[in-house]
Order: structure tokens, then C-alpha cells, then sequence
């Protein structure tokens, strides 16, 4: 195991291009096994290395009232358009979804089980972010198109805040590689991760994800707690640089729809 916890360059300013295109600091991973700060520092600059992309994502979950499964369809053009479906399994006729769309200047959301709508502008980030005296943990990646925050296609999209808050808590090993949804993936396996040394602490909590080879996205993210699988989300489907049809991020909301603001 590798101890990560002064991996804390989730904001280090990438390459820009003469034309001011963000670049990626790593083009790409060594043909042996990386270190798991190469991995860290290939996974941050992820969403650097296409311009569209097309990504399905499938979450099961363990709950009280048995497994839960949800579907994530995400599309992605920079810089600024992103469009988020996600869809959950129920008994009813029609299944329940919601959507979250952006321009990059207004963030649209619907949901359908309730019928609710909300139009906001993009909200501005926290300032003095980029203050040189900020300790890197304390500073936070930008995006060059925003995703949902605290969201799956947000965290396999725009890994570098995981790496950085969540698994450079724990201790980590590069331990090989896999093949998910026909791409080549390196595996990583997290123990212990946001460690409180608390009452209710589990030193038994493992995180395990297997990243993509070619772009640093997230394929695979699986959460345990003594052995026993409680999150399991994977990729079924990664298109970077896919064309995108004109309807892509289209949406009007459904007669009816109650607008909160």
C-alpha cells in the first residue's frame, strides 16, 4: 500500500495551448504500471482529453428495502454543454428520471416524479480560490464543463476532487489491470479511506475503481464495508469524441411542469 496523503494537486494549473486550450499536464500513462501519483495526476486532467463525450453509468446499491439500481446517461461538449439523464428501476408504468442540462450559462432540472422544474444561472465559483498561500488541499479543481456536483458522472468525469478528498485519505496500491465496457483499465484499491478515528469509524471500508487507460475517466467505482459489496457503479458504455446529434441537448419542459424558480 502507498501512503497518498500529499497528493494534493487537484488544481494544478494544466498546459494551455497558444490558443488557450487547457491541455493535460500527463498525455499519457507509462506502459508499465503506474505509481499511484502518476495515476492521481492522469486522472485529474480526465475531461482534457476529448471534446465530446457519451458515458452510461449503472449504480446498484444495497438498501433496506433490497437492491437499488439507477441509470446515468451523460453527454459532454466543451466547452460549457452537458446534459445528465438519470433514471431509476421502479414497479410503476413509467419509470422515474430526471434531467440536468447546462450551456454553461443556465442550469435547467426536472423531475418527473413530482413534476418540478427549476431554471437558475450556472452558479459563480467561490473567490481567492487561486490564492498562491492556499494549502493545495484547500483548493479545488475547475472544470472546462461543469457536471452535477456530488454526482457519479461528476466523480468519474472529474475525478481529480475524489483523488485528492477521498482516496489520498486512505492507503492505495495500483494493484493491475481489467477490461470494462471493451476499453483497458488500471486497477486501484483504496483501504480506509477519510479516515476519523472516531466513534462509528469502519477501518474495514475498502473503495476500489478501475480508471480508464486512454482518458483518465472513471469506469468502474465499487464500496465495501467488511467484504460485503454496498455501491457498485460502472460504466457500461465511455464514446469520447463521438459525434453528437443537434437534438443532444435539447429540452423543453413537460406541460404541467411547477417551476420552483
Amino acid at each position: 500500500m502507498t501512503d497518498t496523503r500529499l497528493w494534493d494537486r487537484a488544481a494544478v494549473v494544466p498546459i494551455e495551448s497558444p490558443n488557450g486550450r487547457r491541455l493535460p499536464a500527463v498525455g499519457a500513462l507509462p506502459g508499465a504500471l503506474p505509481t499511484v501519483n502518476e495515476l492521481f495526476d492522469f486522472m485529474r486532467d480526465a475531461e482534457l482529453r476529448f471534446e465530446t463525450l457519451r458515458l452510461r453509468i449503472e449504480e446498484r446499491t444495497q438498501t433496506t428495502r433490497g437492491e437499488d439500481v439507477v441509470a446515468m446517461d451523460t453527454v459532454v461538449r466543451h466547452p460549457g454543454e452537458a446534459k445528465v439523464t438519470t433514471t431509476r428501476a421502479t414497479d410503476a408504468a413509467r419509470p422515474e428520471y430526471e434531467v440536468w442540462i447546462s450551456d454553461g450559462e443556465i442550469v435547467r432540472t426536472y423531475a418527473s416524479a413530482h413534476g418540478l422544474g427549476t431554471q437558475r444561472p450556472v452558479r459563480n465559483r467561490p473567490r481567492g480560490l487561486d490564492d498562491p498561500d492556499l494549502p493545495g488541499t484547500s483548493k479545488v479543481y475547475e472544470p472546462v464543463t461543469a457536471l452535477p456536483m456530488e454526482t457519479l458522472p461528476d466523480t468519474f468525469v472529474h475525478p481529480a476532487g475524489y483523488c485528492q478528498n477521498v482516496l489520498a485519505t486512505g492507503r492505495c496500491m495500483v494493484s493491475g489491470t481489467d477490461v470494462v465496457a471493451g476499453r483497458e483499465a488500471i486497477l486501484l484499491e483504496c483501504d480506509h479511506p477519510r479516515t476519523t478515528e472516531l466513534a462509528g469509524d469502519r477501518p474495514d471500508f475498502h473503495i476500489s475503481i478501475t480508471v480508464d487507460r486512454d482518458t483518465g475517466v472513471i469506469l468502474r467505482l465499487v464500496e465495501s464495508i467488511g467484504g460485503e459489496v454496498t455501491r457498485h457503479a460502472e460504466a457500461v458504455e465511455l464514446l469520447p469524441d463521438v459525434p453528437l446529434p443537434p437534438a443532444a441537448f435539447y429540452f423543453v419542459f413537460p406541460t404541467g411542469t411547477t417551476m420552483l424558480y
